[in-house]
């Protein structure tokens, strides 16, 4: 799978020619809508078996293989050309795919009002062959042990026909937030707690294709880790009994006793030696209510994972990775207007309609672009590309984790299913 970004004066036909594609299959793995009006700075994925790669001043056969992890020697000798020759500058060499490594990889999908969307559940069906898990988001638990249950109509039958396994979801949502005072009620009684679990149990069974219980509580109140901790060894051993996994969501934490309310009742050592597995919340450090920044910058990323890595086994760790990027109006206001979330695919149209060039911030691996509405008010638009995710890729495989966890499907970004492909074996429950 060839990554290219478009540069001034391309087009599909000659990009198809230099990589031995056509411009049909270009258009329908990347979704593009204009195929005659690219985007300067726009990333697309060409559907090649391994890919392309020009020398550039300097290189050598050696510095090539060593960047792609191939010996220069096996490089020369699929390339037809002598191992001790000068490179000339634009020739093309062929690099082989790399080997797949085995992952697993959730997404959750949140339905709002009585049912999925009929686009909402588009999106799954699309996502699902690429999918171990599918996760409903979310089951809202009461005060009194009862759930909100989710509407499954239509994501149960994709999950079934694409062999993934359902996670369900249990929040300590109310009134549309993460609360942190139910959270409390509920942990502060057995009683609640065991009639939560004998419901969750009854649900999962009614349903049948539970394979993993969910926990996301957030927001809890830092008195309330050790009661977490202990609220999940109890849910842990009820629910290994009847045949199902636990795993619990965590805030994206750099140290142990890292301060605020999202951090402080998350014991990401407990939780290792507790629950099947984790899934890190490593997004959302530019958030709808905050300033522009990238999502998920992997700088940032990284040092959330190496601090987990001292706490959690590799095999239990799943990185979370947002779908979306957000279009900030400026100047910036705290508490003033929010940003609205973008999927991929509208921030490449946004970039479109106002003849934006898309640019790359190398030390975050995010593209992002500026331009000026129709009002004449200026905006800055931080989303994902095939750049970015393929970089989230490669940290995941350098670190050994477990998989990938994304939040939430219904934000169309059809390069990142292609790329799943090409860099994992997905394991199926």
């Amino acid at each position: 799978m060839q990554i290219y970004t478009i540069r001034q004066g391309d087009t599909l036909y000659n990009i198809a020619k230099t990589f031995n594609s056509t411009v049909s299959d270009i258009v329908r793995a990347n979704e593009i809508p204009q195929p005659e009006n690219l985007v300067v700075g726009q990333t697309i994925v060409i559907p090649t078996y391994g890919n392309f790669y020009f020398v550039r001043p300097g290189d050598s056969l050696w510095l090539i293989g060593r960047r792609f992890g191939i010996n220069y020697l096996t490089l020369a000798r699929i390339n037809n050309i002598n191992p001790n020759m000068t490179l000339p500058v634009g020739l093309r060499l062929y690099i082989p795919p790399f080997p797949k490594v085995r992952a697993e990889v959730n997404a959750y999908i949140e339905p709002i009002g009585n049912q999925a969307s009929p686009q909402l559940l588009n999106d799954a069906r699309k996502a699902a062959p690429h999918l171990t898990y599918l996760t409903t988001f979310s089951y809202e638990a009461k005060r009194d042990g009862t759930l909100d249950p989710v509407p499954l109509e239509g994501i149960t039958d994709i999950a079934a026909q694409n062999d993934n396994a359902l996670m369900m979801a249990i929040t300590n949502i109310e009134n549309g937030q993460f609360s942190g005072e139910l959270g409390r009620d509920i942990l502060q009684s057995e009683a609640v707690q065991n009639l939560l679990l004998d419901n969750i149990i009854a649900e999962a069974d009614r349903v049948g294709l539970f394979r993993d219980i969910h926990f996301d509580f957030e927001f809890l109140p830092a008195d309330m880790r050790q009661p977490y901790n202990n609220f999940l060894r109890k849910a842990t051993e009820r629910l290994h009994s009847r045949g199902y996994l636990v795993s619990s969501a965590l805030a994206p934490k750099t140290s142990t006793d890292q301060p605020g309310q999202w951090y402080e009742a998350h014991d990401y050592q407990a939780h290792g030696e507790i629950v099947d597995f984790v899934v890190i919340m490593t997004y959302e450090w530019g958030y709808s209510g905050g300033p522009p920044l990238p999502v998920s910058p992997i700088n940032e990323v990284e040092k959330v994972l190496r601090y987990a890595l001292t706490q959690i086994p590799a095999s239990k760790i799943m990185m979370g990775q947002n779908l979306y990027g957000y279009d900030w109006k400026l100047p910036f206001v705290q508490g003033g207007e929010f940003a609205t979330a973008v999927s991929p695919q509208r921030a490449i149209e946004i970039a479109k309609q106002n003849n934006a060039e898309i640019l790359y911030d190398n030390t975050a691996q995010a593209p992002y672009f500026d331009y000026i509405d129709n009002t004449g008010a200026q905006h800055r638009v931080w989303f994902e590309d095939a750049r970015s995710i393929q970089a989230k890729f490669n940290l995941l495989k350098n670190l050994g984790l477990r998989g990938i966890s994304y939040w939430k499907l219904g934000l169309p970004f059809p390069q990142n299913w292609l790329l799943i492909d090409e860099n994992f074996d997905v394991v199926k429950k």
